[in-house]
Formats: C-alpha cells, structure tokens, sequence
C-alpha cells in the first residue's frame, strides 16, 4: 500500500484525472487533445488517482495538485482506456493519490513523427474522458 491507502498497482478499473488548468484543454464539446499531451521534457502526463472521489473531493484534489494555477476542470479517464492504446498508468506518490501516464512511443530519429504519434494518443485518451467543469 502507498502513503494515500491506495494499492500500488492501478486498477484497470480506477479513474484518473488530469486536471485542466488551461482554456485550450477543453470547450463545452469535451477534452481536447492539448489535455493529454506528454511533458516535453519528462515525456509522461500527471495524473491524479480519482477513485470514487465525489466532485468536491475531485475539486479539492485538484487544487493541492495544481498549486495556485488556474483550475477549469478535469479530464477523467479509465486506467483501462490508457493501457489499451499502449500507454501504461503507474503510480508516483507522492504527492498524495498522484499518477503518471508513461510509455509513450519514442522515435528519436523522426520528431515529428513523434510528435504526430503523440497527438494520435492524446485524442485517443481525450474522446475517451469526461469533462468535469470544476468552479
């Protein structure tokens, strides 16, 4: 078990929340791709363990992980969804309930072939979440 209570091993099941702190990460249509992109540097996306966490809770989470930033939303997606287009979910505490969305394709020789497999994947995590507006 981790620090949080959580297992250390993420359920296909459990929900993870990437939470939106920019205006381009979403529109009243859903997630847009921008949500998901990979840090360029670290080449993964933090996420949040989201559980069965009410929208408050998600709030409340939300608020300690983005530290002051703007916080518009979450995009909330299933570990199983990550893990069927390729991508792994592994935990990363702490901070407390923090996650990582890892593995994505690397193609040192090709940037923008890179870069173009990286959006794919980000659309596909984007059509697969709900939008939570947080105010």
């Amino acid at each position: 078990m981790l620090p949080s209570g959580l297992p250390e091993v993420i359920g296909n099941d459990e929900d993870l929340a990437r939470f939106l702190t920019q205006g381009n990460q979403y529109s009243s249509n859903g997630v847009k791709l921008a949500a998901f992109l990979p840090h360029p540097k670290t080449q993964d996306v933090s996420v949040s363990r989201h559980g069965v966490t009410p929208v408050h809770g998600l709030q409340e989470l939300g608020l300690a992980a983005t530290q002051g930033r703007a916080l518009h939303g979450a995009a909330v997606v299933d570990a199983a969804s990550v893990r069927h287009i390729g991508l792994a979910a592994v935990a990363d505490e702490p901070p407390h309930r923090h996650a990582l969305i890892t593995q994505w394709p690397q193609v040192h020789d090709d940037p923008e072939m890179r870069k173009a497999r990286h959006k794919q994947l980000a659309l596909d995590l984007a059509s697969n979440s709900r939008l939570v507006v947080l105010l």
